[in-house]
């Protein structure tokens, strides 16, 4: 099934395409490798999107180029995606899906963590995206407004979870 989008991979470059909405959101995790690496395992593992109350439906136990997944929203949204690219580095690790049939938006997002220097950890949630099912377009703002509010609820659930590890 191919992607409903051209520019597939933009979002590991920071890109957004024209013609598509942005999505930015960084959220602070807490301090110390212990947090990185639960962090990490989290996002890889789609530990964070379940507990952020998403259905992840997919055969892989994590996240890898290739992988197909269908993410569940309610008992009514069925989101085909499938991830294009990861990240497995020792201070950044994470993940990007692209739309394919079927998903109520066009476009790419993605989940990176990652450990600064002085060793805060942060989750970005970076995105681009265009309505393509009739409701998503007739939701117009509102649309862009749950997505950002999901990208925040990311960052505070990871958080959470991560609480225990963190040196701060």
């Amino acid at each position: 099934m191919p992607f409903t989008y051209e520019d597939v991979g933009a979002t590991r470059d920071g890109r957004c395409p024209p013609g598509f909405h942005p999505l930015h959101v960084r959220t602070r995790i807490g301090e110390g490798h212990e947090v990185f690496s639960s962090a990490s395992q989290a996002v890889m593992t789609w530990e964070l999107h379940k507990a952020a109350g998403v259905r992840i439906t997919t055969d892989a136990t994590e996240a890898a180029p290739g992988v197909d997944v269908t993410v569940g929203l309610g008992s009514l949204i069925k989101a085909p995606c499938r991830i294009v690219w990861t990240l497995d580095e020792p201070r950044r690790a994470g993940w990007a899906y692209g739309t394919l049939s079927g998903h109520p938006e066009s476009g790419e997002e993605a989940f990176v963590v990652d450990r600064t220097g002085d060793g805060t950890v942060w989750l970005t949630v970076t995105a681009f995206s265009r309505p393509a099912k009739w409701y998503t377009r007739a939701g117009g703002p509102a649309t862009r407004g749950l997505q950002h509010a999901y990208a925040r609820r990311c960052g505070a659930v990871l958080r959470r979870m991560c609480a225990d590890f963190d040196e701060a």
